[in-house]
């Protein structure tokens, strides 16, 4: 018995969100003192940096269960499975269902029983749940379907990454042109046919990293509202991940007794261009080697950071071939790899 992802889905809000959008934007520092550079400036730096030209946003009356949902029916309809005969229904998110507008968060019921809702499944033995693991989240809930089909108490699992970042993000905050909308699903079950899930990592770095990412105040002061947003120290997660993810790549793969070679793509969290590509630049300096070209599939670029949502949806694009001079092959060894709040870090060895 191998255990494989046997359906994939995503959905790419409509909106697009420019970088030249932001022209207009109040930017401040973090104690609310004017940035002393033009916003052209500020966002030219920004593009250099993360490789983020434009990202996606929900429409107003959609939630994160809305397009968790619209993911989860094309993997459904991908994996061409009957709904019934899913046993879990695993849901990454970090912030629930947020209104356009509103200063709290919705997580009552899960999103995973409203998604289950909207699909209209009527087996109470699906069992639906969500997952807070920051953007690390979706991988996690493959590794936790993995855990239960092994440990035979499911077959079947529908595994989503959902988000509406902009949702929570502080207009006064650079910071907050990284974010975006999006989700991305799967259906994760044992199958007789070759590879699937081969070996996985995860790791928590809590001691000192814990508040790496936050929920924080508006960099704007005298804002009397309440509300929170995300926020992190930028420096501090590009330092933790250059020095961490490559290890647990290297731990991952060595677990799977394939050789670094026989990798074919790398999978990983669209954070920032930058800090990924040195990140899997010293993947491979561990092992002696220079990064193989086009070893690592980028959607940051016109996406944006969805959190949970970017490793499915950039593995399902790269399936449906939407994504270009890109493909994944059957037979290929391919990781999937993240880093996010937590501090956590997994990584998965799949072969296709």
């Amino acid at each position: 018995m191998n255990i494989k992802i046997t359906g994939t889905g995503s959905y790419i809000p409509s909106t697009i969100e420019k970088n030249e959008d932001f022209y207009n934007h109040e930017f401040l520092n973090a104690d609310g003192s004017k940035i002393n550079s033009p916003n052209e400036v500020i966002v030219e730096k920004f593009k250099a940096i993360t490789g983020i030209g434009e990202r996606r946003y929900a429409k107003p009356e959609l939630s994160n269960s809305d397009i968790a949902f619209f993911a989860a029916e094309k993997a459904i309809a991908n994996a061409n499975i009957d709904k019934e005969t899913l046993d879990y229904i695993i849901v990454a998110h970090n912030y629930g269902d947020v209104k356009t507008g509103s200063e709290q968060s919705d997580t009552v019921p899960s999103i995973a029983s409203r998604v289950k809702h909207l699909l209209k499944i009527k087996n109470p033995k699906c069992v639906g749940y969500d997952l807070l693991f920051g953007c690390p989240g979706w991988i996690e809930g493959v590794i936790q379907a993995n855990a239960f089909i092994k440990a035979g108490i499911a077959k079947r699992c529908l595994v989503i990454g959902s988000e509406t970042l902009s949702r929570v993000i502080d207009a006064h905050d650079r910071d907050s042109m990284i974010y975006s909308d999006g989700s991305g699903a799967v259906i994760v079950e044992e199958t007789a046919e070759e590879g699937g899930i081969l070996a996985h990592e995860s790791a928590t770095f809590a001691y000192d990293e814990a508040h790496y990412i936050f929920f924080g105040e508006t960099n704007k002061p005298e804002t009397d509202s309440q509300r929170r947003y995300i926020k992190m120290f930028g420096r501090k997660i590009y330092e933790f991940a250059l020095t961490n993810v490559p290890l647990a790549l290297k731990s991952c793969l060595e677990k799977s007794g394939y050789d670094i070679t026989d990798v074919k793509k790398i999978l990983i969290h669209q954070a920032n261009e930058k800090m990924d590509e040195a990140i899997v630049k010293r993947f491979y300096k561990l092992h002696n080697m220079k990064m193989p070209e086009g070893i690592m599939p980028m959607s940051i670029g016109t996406l944006g950071n969805s959190s949970v949502a970017t490793v499915p949806t950039l593995y399902d694009l790269i399936l449906k071939g939407q994504l270009e001079n890109q493909e994944i092959n059957k037979g290929d060894v391919i990781l999937f790899a993240s880093v996010g709040a937590g501090m956590n870090i997994n990584a998965i060895v799949y072969k296709q």
